[in-house]
């Protein structure tokens, strides 16, 4: 953990705009729609959960689709090659920088469970709960037919 804190330091300083020293800013590569990598050190969104890149999803048709996949393109096509600012909150047992990510001032955790490419992830917050609630309501990717829980399908449970 003590490397990972070197690395967020470095990178904050190194950085063209002036950040916190746990920021970590630049251009992200996406991991899969929950997981991004700035300057190589891997972040985890805070407070969210996405489908995993294997993850199927069934459309209402009744037609299976690769949603982790999707999830995960949707997040690539939203950022670009762009800078991303990521404001690390901890570090997870897997020493990944856990944070909330923004670009152009925009939340990209939110912007992901509002538009139903991750749930939010109450076990270990409440940030995202309403987002998830409209894109539900709405009907939005994920919830526009059935899935399983991500947290669920990492432990086996996969859809019928």
């Amino acid at each position: 953990m003590a490397v990972l804190r070197l690395i967020l330091l470095l990178a904050a300083f190194l950085s063209a705009s002036p950040v916190a020293a746990n920021d970590l800013v630049g251009v992200a590569s996406v991991i899969d729609a929950d997981t991004l990598e700035i300057h190589g050190v891997r972040i985890r969104l805070h407070g969210i959960d996405a489908p995993e890149s294997r993850q199927l999803c069934t459309n209402p048709s009744g037609q299976q689709w690769r949603c982790g996949q999707q999830a995960a393109l949707a997040l690539s096509d939203r950022i670009g090659r762009r800078t991303v600012n990521c404001a690390v909150r901890d570090v997870d047992r897997y020493d990944r920088a856990i944070a909330v990510c923004t670009q152009d001032n925009q939340d990209l955790n939110r912007w992901l469970v509002s538009e139903g490419w991750a749930v939010a992830y109450r076990r270990y917050s409440r940030d995202y709960i309403g987002a998830e609630d409209q894109a539900r309501r709405a009907g939005r990717n994920i919830w526009a037919g059935q899935f399983v829980m991500p947290w669920d399908w990492r432990r086996g449970q996969r859809l019928p």
